[in-house]
């Protein structure tokens, strides 16, 4: 009777060493399949143009973020013809409001194209701007009484608007002086809104915990921190640290802020792969949300390829959060699950999008294809 149940265990082995295999082998990245998914996305996107309030705010901003790293990373034609086209359509400026961090994120953009080919570019207005952000009067400076606007950028979004951009400027002037000014802001920001017990961002002083009864909360009692305000915090942080020198004084602070946001996103992440809106209370909504996904997904992908997430341990979850993002997209590329405009946790579903969701898109496959 023995020497069926050994051999019964033997192919009970094999099936199981077989299945592993076929698993490990479907868990493997196809660069091909990304970059189609890629310009699926973006190609969509171009013939279905949207944005908040004018081209150059915040959510083409993003979204062309998105297609600058996707030209990085590819050296496509079709991305540099997107961020070509939307400049000269642009004129090269920014939005108005000179005060306001979400104005400056398009600059990022044009930046680039000012790296690829300075005789083309017209860097005036984003001179002109960050000197006006940085420098100019303004009553959010100094803080608003009774308002939200204590400090400067007094939300969390602001952190992956104004200071990437600032990083990659700092450079291009030589001029230190710039990531002194983005610290000084950065610090307000963290010392403002960073809680340091659940290593997540408030998305503004409105979701500041205190302990009363009358601090917004969960219906699980948590506190509530929104995936895409955390996501614009990791994935700036992501870019700022491409840009920021090594040798920069400051340098240690934004790497060790990067891990401890990474380790508590990775251990947040829900079993299929998408974080859900609200990060502490996954079980509000029963589905996972693209834009704070996909920004998770590009800041994570980030940290293994330069070395500062050991890739053992974090890419798992980049390769579960990517499968997940690809389930997200229509078949003819337009990117769903995106939670509207807004600064808390709602619910999305299958037809919602933006553009800065398409953004989140690209960020993600821009840095997956990067993977060893």
């Amino acid at each position: 009777m023995k020497q069926p149940t050994y051999l019964l265990m033997i192919l009970a082995m094999c099936l199981l060493s077989c299945s592993t295999s076929r698993m490990a082998e479907s868990s493997k990245l196809d660069n091909s399949a990304i970059k189609q998914s890629m310009a699926k996305a973006l190609e969509w996107q171009e013939a279905n143009p949207i944005f908040s309030k004018a081209p150059t705010d915040w959510t083409n901003g993003a979204y062309y973020t998105g297609v600058t790293r996707a030209h990085q990373a590819t050296g496509e034609q079709v991305y540099l013809n997107a961020l070509t086209e939307m400049a000269s359509s642009n004129k090269w400026q920014p939005w108005e409001r000179f005060f306001h961090a979400d104005d400056l994120v398009i600059c990022y953009s044009y930046l680039y194209l000012n790296s690829l080919d300075p005789s083309t570019a017209d860097l005036k207005p984003t001179a002109q701007i960050i000197e006006d952000h940085l420098h100019k009067p303004h009553a959010w400076r100094e803080g608003v009484e009774d308002g939200d606007q204590k400090i400067l950028w007094w939300w969390c979004d602001a952190l992956f608007m104004a200071p990437p951009m600032l990083t990659v400027y700092s450079n291009l002037k030589n001029d230190q002086s710039y990531l002194d000014e983005m610290h000084k802001y950065y610090l307000e920001t963290y010392n403002l809104l960073y809680d340091q017990e659940e290593k997540l961002f408030a998305r503004d002083i409105r979701f500041l915990w205190s302990g009363e009864e009358s601090d917004r909360k969960e219906e699980n009692g948590k506190k509530i921190f929104w995936s895409r305000g955390n996501g614009w915090v990791l994935a700036g942080l992501a870019l700022i640290l491409e840009d920021l020198p090594a040798s920069y004084k400051h340098r240690s602070f934004y790497v060790d802020l990067y891990k401890e946001m990474a380790k508590k996103v990775k251990d947040i992440q829900p079993a299929d792969g998408l974080w859900r809106t609200s990060l502490l209370a996954p079980e509000a909504w029963n589905h996972g949300e693209t834009s704070g996904s996909g920004f998770f997904t590009f800041a994570l992908a980030w940290g293994i390829n330069n070395g500062l997430l050991d890739e053992k341990e974090y890419l798992p979850a980049v390769k579960k959060a990517w499968n997940a993002l690809g389930k997200v997209q229509h078949d003819n590329g337009k990117v769903g699950w995106v939670q509207n405009i807004g600064f808390d946790p709602k619910p999305a579903d299958k037809d919602s999008w933006q553009n800065f969701g398409t953004g989140a898109f690209l960020l993600a496959g821009s840095e997956i294809l990067k993977l060893k």
